[in-house]
Parts: C-alpha cells; structure tokens; sequence
C-alpha cells in the first residue's frame, strides 16, 4: 500500500473532513432520503434518487479518507531538509525554466497538491523529477507534452 504524505496541517483539514461527513453529513442525508420516502412513489422521486446517489458519494468518500488517513505518513516541520540537502516531500523548492519567471512551491503527497496555492504532488512530473536532486541540478522534466530543463535555484 502507498505512503501518503500530508503535512500537519493537510491531516488536521482531512481529519475534519472525515469527521464532518460521519457526523452532520450523514445525517442530513439521512434525513432527505427519510423525506423523500415520505413523498410518495419511490420509483418516480427525483428527490430520493438524488438523495441515494449523494449518500453513496459521502460513504464512499469517507472510505477514502479512512484509507488515506490510515495510510498518512507526516511530514514534520523539523525533518524539512536543509538549504543543501536533497530535495524530499516538504521541501520548498524555487525553480527556473529557460527564460520563464522562477516558480517556488512545495512538494507534498498527491491528497494536498494545491497549484493554485503553491503546493505540488511528489507524484506530479516536476515533483518526480526533482526529488533527491539539490540546489543548482539542472533536471529533466518529462511530460505528456514534451521535455524540458529547469535549474532548482533555492532550497528550503
């Protein structure tokens, strides 16, 4: 079974999650689905039916995020690696590519990849290829479109 890497703060959100859908979640869907029973012909309700696949959603996602959880490996502020070390899950790592502008993120597991907030995937085809490598590597990034080069400028 895969390691999945979360920070501190990615465990506590999905923690919350699951939490959330056990306890009140359920519940209101509970409570549709008990309404729509009360509305009549089951064949013909929309409403149940919706209700049905949402509850089927919400169960399904809590056994994701008990598997995910159970399976989490922290990634602990003190284990961040140093200026020099090789790059791992919970580097923050700056890049450059040819004569784009440098992009900084930070590496985490696949559940908290966020590009949008500057959080990429070990698993993504940058995170891959950067991982063990240190400040100044030039590394080969293979894509589905193509390969590029980019140079780790900045470590930690």
């Amino acid at each position: 079974m895969p390691t999945n890497f979360l920070t501190k703060e990615g465990f506590q959100k999905l923690q919350e999650e699951l939490d959330y859908l056990r306890t009140a979640k359920r519940q209101e869907v509970a409570e549709r689905l008990h309404e729509a029973m009360e509305g009549g012909e089951l064949i013909e309700n929309a409403e149940y039916e919706a209700a049905k696949n949402e509850q089927a959603f919400v169960e399904g996602r809590i056994q994701e995020l008990d598997l995910l959880l159970a399976t989490a490996q922290i990634i602990e502020e003190n284990n961040k690696p140093k200026k020099h070390d090789a790059i791992q899950v919970g580097s923050k790592v700056t890049i450059k590519e040819g004569n784009f502008e440098a992009e900084t993120f930070i590496i985490v597991g696949a559940a908290e990849a966020n590009p949008r907030e500057g959080k990429i995937s070990n698993e993504s085809p940058i995170g891959k290829a950067i991982l063990n490598h240190k400040l100044g590597d030039v590394v080969k990034v293979e894509t589905p479109g193509g390969t590029y080069n980019v140079k780790i400028i900045k470590v930690g």
